[in-house]
């Protein structure tokens, strides 16, 4: 049986399952710069901080697929917002990222936003092709850091929602 996918706005009462989701994507390694697991405390503080707004995907059985976090970020101009998205492994590939994105966009324009910009671990080339498809451009190069530290190189791209 073929499942329907279904967008809608994080509430508090996802936040469990999505720090879950999050956390085994950091357990896995390698594609996000959190390598170190949040606690749900954590987790909320950042999902439903100050001008933050965050839908997830999830089947309609329930299961959480994925969801996208867009919110302001430290040294971005008023106008822009960060972006993070995740996707439970295995799911890639199946249009979860996008079908996210069509309403992070409207919810993006509805906050006056000019500008997305992702941070992207610049070995993660899963996350590059990702936001290159869905219209992100620019590859700008930017020492960063895993969340316990290590230095890492990030690619910034930008979406201009004009």
């Amino acid at each position: 049986m073929k499942h329907a996918i279904i967008i809608r706005r994080g509430s508090l009462a996802d936040t469990r399952n999505a720090c879950d989701l999050l956390n085994e994507i950091i357990q896995i390694g390698g594609t996000t710069a959190i390598n170190v697991a949040l606690s749900r405390d954590e987790f909320t503080d950042w999902a439903h901080g100050e001008g933050c707004v965050w839908h997830i995907a999830e089947r309609d059985d329930g299961t959480l697929l994925g969801f996208q976090w867009i919110g302001p970020w430290e040294g971005l101009d008023a106008d822009t917002i960060e972006i993070a998205t995740f996707v439970r492994a295995g799911q890639t590939g199946q249009g979860i990222g996008s079908k996210l994105f069509e309403v992070t966009k409207s919810a993006a324009r509805a906050m006056n936003k000019n500008w997305i910009e992702a941070e992207i671990r610049s070995d993660n080339e899963g996350g590059l092709i990702y936001y290159q498809s869905i219209g992100f451009r620019g590859n700008t190069k930017r020492k960063g850091k895993l969340t316990d530290g290590t230095p890492i190189e990030k690619t910034v791209k930008i979406y201009d929602l004009s």
